[in-house]
């Protein structure tokens, strides 16, 4: 179980003796949750096509190794559409309705996040879009990424942090 707080910006330092078990953050058209291991986005509908940019070259800028995979099925020669831009092919195989593939997005590849924008950007005309990206992040790099979107994303905020039982407050 969790300790969790209502955050006061005010009062909010980070500090290494502190063990996070999550941290929450964004605005109202985006919502991040950090952990060690993943960082899931919400992209609201109405979310503006620089902050989306934002906060993909946010967390690129924290975490180039940082990668976000996707499935999908398409026909045979698209596959090499896909990787031509950026995307890493991870498997593919014969399914209904063409081939299932599975890619891998590196954030270390500028090319590969400009096309995940353009394609967030896509999803969102359906609705809601939730991206997970893995990561390694420890306590320092979550820290780091909150400061690094609040200091380029207006009405950035803190949301809440989760810190793991036990972790000094």
């Amino acid at each position: 179980m969790c300790a969790q707080k209502t955050l006061d910006m005010e009062k909010i330092k980070i500090t290494s003796l502190q063990s996070l078990n999550s941290l929450e953050m964004g605005r109202e058209d985006v919502h991040v949750v950090c952990t060690y291991g993943k960082i899931a986005v919400l992209f609201r509908r109405k979310v503006p096509d620089y902050v989306i940019a934002q906060v993909i070259i946010g967390i690129s800028k924290v975490d180039p190794s940082a990668v976000n995979e996707f499935e999908i099925i398409c026909d045979f020669d698209d596959i090499t559409e896909y990787e031509s831009k950026g995307y890493t092919l991870v498997s593919y195989g014969k399914t209904t309705g063409g081939y299932r593939v599975n890619y891998s997005i590196s954030f270390s590849s500028k090319k590969a996040l400009f096309h995940l924008s353009k394609y967030i950007l896509q999803e969102l005309m359906l609705g809601d879009v939730r991206k997970d990206i893995y990561w390694n992040g420890n306590d320092s790099d979550i820290h780091r990424l909150y400061m690094e979107l609040s200091n380029n994303i207006e009405n950035w905020e803190l949301k809440a942090i989760n810190y793991k039982e036990g972790a000094v407050n």
